[in-house]
């Protein structure tokens, strides 16, 4: 327990020493809103999901500054040090990304949502066309046509009951949210990363160090807390959105097998937004595992098209 403790110490020490530099606070009429900006070229305002913040923004875009874009990478409501405000509903988040461009004197950019980051990122360019170069939504929490159980892929009760526990117990204590993946790595990881076992199993050393440092970015989790509890009320409840007057070009990618159940989701959002094209991978999970490459690919290609 000395030596578990000791590790614990060592991580969450590094974890916040991680999120103590590197970001700013931008005072804006949307309230205070943390941000960090890499790279050069065109702007690409990045909208996390849920556990996240700007630091796994600026983790997952790595291959996009590579690829010569500026990436702006923001901290939501709630999350690390943007505060909580009274009205944290979709719209104004996407206000909020509209007031960060503002402050960083950004007059258009295109907008990357991804997870639950995708309803304001959908938003936004709802509210702001002239204001979105392009649309990228990455395996987004959408209005769904339907869900479909399939019995492959499908999450259990016991991964249901985990999910329960990481919210209700683990997001108010980093030491049992940092214990519980290193502990019973087969029940938390594939909930908790939303992709199966086997395909975390399977997966290339290198992106076995890429899937660590996406887990590790969710650390200190208590300053992430409040943020992610909104977006777990939020998520259940999204409308669907006016999807036909997205008029800005669009791409979405999702994964079959992601638990959170992006796909079918994401294959309707493409068929109702006009020219919006659809990227589907039959595996790879919610972090696109054993896809990182192709899709930040894509996404370069996609972007050098559209965000000029």
């Amino acid at each position: 327990m000395a030596l578990v403790f000791a590790r614990y110490q060592r991580d969450i020490h590094q974890a916040r020493k991680r999120i103590s530099v590197g970001s700013q606070i931008a005072q804006t009429p949307c309230g205070p809103i943390e941000y960090a900006v890499a790279g050069d070229g065109p702007p690409v305002l990045v909208v996390h999901g849920a556990g996240g913040g700007y630091d796994q923004s600026l983790e997952f875009s790595e291959g996009l500054i590579q690829s010569g874009f500026r990436i702006i990478a923001m901290s939501r409501f709630g999350y690390l040090r943007t505060p909580m405000p009274d009205d944290a509903s979709v719209t104004a988040q996407a206000d909020a990304h509209a007031c960060l461009l503002d402050a960083l004197k950004i007059p258009r950019a295109a907008i990357l949502g991804a997870s639950a980051g995708a309803p304001s990122a959908m938003q936004f360019a709802l509210q702001y066309p002239k204001r979105t170069a392009a649309l990228v939504l990455l395996v987004p929490t959408a209005y769904p046509t339907r869900i479909v159980q399939k019995q492959e892929g499908a999450i259990s009760k016991q991964s249901l009951a985990t999910a329960k526990f990481l919210i209700n117990t683990a997001l108010k204590s980093d030491f049992l949210f940092w214990a519980a993946p290193r502990l019973a790595p087969q029940s938390v990881m594939p909930t908790l990363l939303a992709t199966p076992q086997t395909v975390l199993e399977h997966a290339s050393p290198e992106e076995r160090i890429r899937v660590t440092q996406m887990l590790n970015c969710m650390l200190p989790i208590s300053q992430r807390r409040l943020g992610t509890l909104n977006d777990a009320l939020i998520i259940p409840f999204l409308p669907r959105y006016d999807l036909e007057h997205i008029t800005v070009p669009t791409l979405i990618l999702s994964t079959a097998d992601d638990f959170f159940k992006t796909y079918e989701g994401s294959r309707y959002s493409a068929e109702h937004i006009p020219h919006a094209r659809f990227i589907g991978y039959p595996s790879g999970g919610h972090l696109f595992v054993g896809h990182y490459k192709e899709v930040i690919s894509e996404v370069a290609g996609f972007l050098k098209k559209n965000s000029l």
